[in-house]
């Protein structure tokens, strides 16, 4: 059985759309369940989810609450609440296909060497069009987009998974421990982390992963998403996830990050160099905005 979590936190105004692109899945029904897990909202997602349970009564739906505020948290209580021995993370503002659900199970059964996988997820605008500044390192930024080809492949590199749109074998967690709360979302925070550290101790235990194209989750934006303030706040946010996560292993964990950065910022100089002669600056402009809240948050200068 597979175990779809959805973690969410006061956003009831999506929250119905995804519910019912799950059902609309053409995975037999007595093949999955869906654990939504509230993390304290304030809005009518309960209302909402029974309104769903009471319409689609051929679908295993289970609702529980986790008091402890943060994403972490939420998706730690979605683990021990899953009875599947898969289970998948789909982030509560966004939508699926109808072969998504089916499409992660035929190729974990198929492959039991392969201890989770990912798929793409692709911006769906809400209110406005792509921004002309966006590139696609902003817009993984901002949107999480992530998409490496139309071919089953292992994560180059070292990228891995999109936290919402991530399936793992239920053991994994029994191998490398749950999410760390001291990383991640809390509220309306903007701290992250907490999968890469997931992902980096599976990596540590020689476990594989794998992207799948037909995987795609599409990310719901709104424009709050492509202000000036959100973006600050997020960049910041991501150094300040760095910054914690390589301490709690190590200085020197820590020392190999900043050197990392060092490097970033040398592609970011260069990329700058690129889109100011192609006649784009502002896009070049916006990732040194990037990379130097990112760096801030790092050396803990905010």
């Amino acid at each position: 059985m597979l175990t779809a979590i959805i973690c969410t936190y006061n956003r009831a105004k999506y929250i119905g759309n995804l519910l019912e692109s799950i059902a609309a899945n053409d995975l037999p029904k007595s093949e999955y369940e869906i654990v939504l897990v509230d993390n304290n909202c304030t809005d009518n997602t309960r209302e909402i989810c029974e309104a769903f349970a009471a319409a689609h009564k051929d679908v295993n739906f289970r609702y529980c609450v986790e008091p402890e505020q943060g994403l972490s948290a939420a998706r730690n209580k979605g683990i021990k609440e899953a009875k599947g021995d898969l289970i998948v993370y789909i982030d509560d503002d966004a939508l699926i296909d109808t072969w998504y659900l089916r499409t992660i199970t035929e190729y974990l059964c198929a492959h039991e060497e392969i201890d989770a996988v990912g798929g793409p997820i692709i911006p769906l605008y809400e209110d406005t069009q792509e921004p002309k500044w966006m590139t696609r390192y902003t817009k993984e930024l901002l949107c999480g987009y992530l998409y490496f080809g139309d071919e089953i492949r292992p994560f180059p590199g070292e990228r891995y998974p999109g936290g919402g749109n991530a399936a793992y074998r239920a053991e994994v967690f029994k191998k490398v421990g749950l999410f760390n709360t001291a990383l991640g979302r809390k509220g309306n925070g903007l701290m992250g982390s907490e999968e890469k550290d997931i992902f980096d101790k599976m990596k540590a235990q020689g476990m594989r992963f794998m992207y799948l194209p037909k995987m795609i989750l599409h990310h719901i934006i709104p424009q709050k998403k492509l202000e000036r303030d959100y973006f600050d706040r997020l960049t910041k946010q991501i150094g300040m996830s760095e910054r914690q996560r390589t301490l709690a292993i190590g200085k020197g964990k820590y020392i190999n990050r900043l050197f990392k950065e060092a490097i970033k910022w040398g592609g970011t100089l260069v990329l700058l160099c690129l889109y100011t002669i192609s006649f784009h600056p502002m896009k070049g402009w916006k990732l040194v905005l990037f990379r130097r809240n990112v760096t801030k948050g790092l050396l803990g200068c905010v």
